[in-house]
C-alpha cells in the first residue's frame, strides 16, 4: 500500500500520509497481498484502488457521492462508485440515477455507465470499501478500508469549503453524519437501488439542488451530462 501512496495524487498524498503510515493500513496491505497470492481475483486493479482521489484533487472537490462496495463482477469496477467501465451493462442503481437526472435536469440517459467526466469536474465518487473479491459482495468489509475512507471524508469536511454531500441510503448517511452543515450542503434520500428508489430517490432533485447551491457559493456548477461515447484510458 505504501507504493500506492507514493503514486497517489499529491494533495491527497500529503493529507493522508498519517493513514498510510498507520498499522491498520499495513494490515490491509498484507491482507490484500495474501488474497492475491492465494489466487483470488481482486477488483478493481491495484492502480485503480485510489482512482476517485487521483481524478478529483482535494482542492477541486465540489460534490461528494458515497457508495458502499465496488462492483464484484469481472470488468465492472474501476475505482469510482456507481461507475462501470465502457462497454459494461449499466447497473440498475445507475439506471435510476440517470432517470432522476432526466426528470430533474432534462438530461437524456447516457448509453454507458462511465462517470469519469463527473470526477474530473470535482465530483468525488467514493466507495466506503475500495476493493472486493470477484463474485463475493462485501468480501473486504471490516478490513480497514472504512477507516481510511472515513479519513477522506473528514479531510474534505475540514479542509474544503462549500461542498455538496449527496448521501443516498442509510449507510452513506451514517458514514458522513459528522459533516459540518454550517459549511457544507448535505442532501439525503433513500438509495437509488430498484428496491428503494421509489421511496424518495425519484423526485429528490439532488442534481439541480447541488448546482443551485454551488452557484450561490460562487462555485462552477457540475455539468452532469455525460459524453455520448467514451473510451477507457
Amino acid at each position: 500500500m505504501a507504493d500506492a501512496a507514493v503514486r497517489l495524487e499529491e494533495s491527497w498524498r500529503q493529507a493522508l500520509t498519517p493513514e498510510f503510515s498507520s498499522g491498520y493500513m499495513q494490515s490491509l496491505k498484507e491482507f490484500l497481498l495474501a488474497e492475491k497470492q492465494a489466487g483470488k481475483h481482486i477488483f478493481p486493479k491495484g492502480s485503480e484502488y485510489f482512482r476517485a482521489l487521483d481524478l478529483t484533487p482535494l482542492d477541486a472537490v465540489k460534490v461528494v457521492i458515497l457508495g458502499q462496495d465496488p462492483y464484484h463482477g469481472a470488468g465492472q469496477a474501476h475505482g469510482l462508485c456507481f461507475s462501470v467501465q465502457p462497454g459494461v451493462r449499466i447497473p440498475p442503481s445507475l439506471v435510476n440515477i440517470y432517470k432522476e437526472m432526466q426528470s430533474d435536469l432534462g438530461i437524456p440517459p447516457a448509453r454507458h455507465g462511465f462517470l469519469e467526466s463527473w470526477a474530473k469536474q470535482g465530483v468525488l465518487l467514493l466507495n466506503s470499501v475500495l476493493t472486493v473479491e470477484e463474485g463475493r459482495a462485501a468480501a473486504h468489509q471490516g478490513r480497514g478500508w472504512e477507516r481510511f475512507t472515513d479519513a477522506v471524508i473528514r479531510t474534505v469536511n475540514e479542509r474544503c469549503d462549500h461542498v455538496v454531500f449527496l448521501l443516498w441510503g442509510s449507510y452513506a448517511q451514517k458514514k458522513a453524519a459528522f459533516v459540518d452543515t454550517s459549511r457544507h450542503l448535505v442532501l439525503k434520500s433513500v438509495h437509488p437501488s430498484p428496491l428503494s428508489a421509489h421511496g424518495g430517490f425519484f423526485g429528490c432533485r439532488h442534481f439541480s439542488k447541488a448546482n443551485e447551491w454551488l452557484a450561490m457559493q460562487g462555485r462552477t456548477p457540475v455539468d452532469w451530462r455525460l459524453p455520448e461515447t467514451v473510451e477507457r484510458p
